[in-house]
């Protein structure tokens, strides 16, 4: 695995040991109040992106162009901002991150959709 899949698989899996280490966190405190953020972080830090690395390391020429490129800075950006945004809000700091990084995910997922359709195609 090499290039844009591995550069996915290799955030999923950064996420999930931030994941893993947060969740231990959290019931060795009893505190599970960020549980949501901790949930998104899991889900969308790494089960969508291994399933992004899997998809373009079985269609390598999915990958080729601006649009997949495109696709991995919307879903690692969204993923960095949305995370902590939903920490925020839970804690009533704001909610103006978590519906930022809300917006870069749905446009990383809507850029994915627009690459699966593209391979469909060719």
């Amino acid at each position: 695995m090499k290039g844009l899949s591995f550069a996915f698989l290799l955030i999923g899996t950064v996420s999930v040991i931030v994941g893993m280490a947060w969740g231990i966190q959290m019931s060795a405190s009893g505190d599970h109040t960020l549980a949501p953020a901790h949930a998104h972080l899991n889900l969308l830090g790494w089960v969508s992106m291994a399933i992004f690395a899997v998809y373009y390391h079985l269609v390598p020429g999915a990958a080729r162009g601006w649009l997949p490129k495109l696709h991995f800075a919307l879903a690692v950006l969204g993923l960095l901002i949305l995370v902590p945004g939903i920490a925020m809000a839970i804690e009533d700091r704001g909610d103006a991150l978590a519906k930022a990084g809300s917006t870069l995910s749905l446009a990383a997922m809507l850029a994915f959709l627009a690459v699966l359709l593209r391979s469909a195609r060719a």
